[in-house]
């Protein structure tokens, strides 16, 4: 079991900094343009290659975790990468989290917990 969350840790770890990366991009490319500047800037930017790199790593650690492991053990630990998205919102885009969002990730934690208990 200690392997499984191991490995379903680094996953949500890899998709959370997916998401973090594409937000990043996302705010260095401004506004749309379908200009060919636009693109060219698009497809040279650090963050946005980042967070495709940090998907196809999730996804390959995921598909030889559902290979190896049951679904019904497996699929509900990938709620960690909520706590993840929260952690990233407050430390990396200082954003103000209600305390109802933390009671929610609190409550996450706590059925991660039961669901690896045997």
């Amino acid at each position: 079991m200690l392997k499984l969350i191991s490995l379903v840790t680094v996953q949500c770890f890899l998709l959370t900094a997916s998401q973090v990366f594409l937000k990043k991009a996302l705010i260095a490319f401004g506004k749309f343009q379908f200009t060919l500047a636009f693109f060219k800037n698009v497809f040279t930017n650090l963050s946005f290659a980042l967070s495709g790199i940090s998907i196809a790593l999730a996804s390959i650690i995921w598909m030889y975790v559902l290979k190896k492991y049951e679904f019904s053990s497996a699929y509900p630990l990938i709620s960690i990468s909520y706590i993840f998205g929260l952690l990233a919102a407050y430390f990396i885009f200082n954003e103000t989290i209600s305390w109802t969002r933390w009671l929610g990730g609190g409550i996450i934690m706590i059925g991660v917990i039961l669901v690896v208990q045997k």
